[in-house]
């Protein structure tokens, strides 16, 4: 899946997974379109209460035409489905400017 927020909010890139069923994250890149300017990225899990938030990178800055390897496969990264309470079930991102990012994200469901 890949996203070119068109703002500076929070925008969901993965949502939680099917009831029983689980994300397997295996990688997240973040790409700066920008030829100029560097620009800041923030991923984040939201747990599945729906109000909170963990950050897997911070306004982590992002040179210009560069890509950030945010998330690979050596991090066993899982999303749950909302039913199990107090674990992520959603992948959100956020552009320190906006149409300036492009996140590119794999993920395996397993039910």
């Amino acid at each position: 899946v890949t996203l070119t927020p068109s703002d500076t909010s929070r925008n969901a890139l993965v949502t939680a997974p099917a009831t029983g069923a689980t994300h397997k994250i295996n990688h997240i890149l973040v790409s700066n379109i920008d030829g100029t300017n560097s620009v800041n990225a923030t991923v984040e899990l939201r747990l599945a209460d729906g109000t909170t938030y963990r950050a897997i990178g911070s306004t982590i800055s992002v040179p210009a035409n560069a890509t950030l390897i945010m998330v690979d496969k050596t991090m066993m990264l899982y999303l749950l489905d909302t039913s199990v309470t107090g674990e992520a079930s959603t992948l959100w991102v956020t552009n320190g400017t906006a149409s300036k990012l492009t996140y590119t994200c794999s993920y395996e469901t397993i039910s």
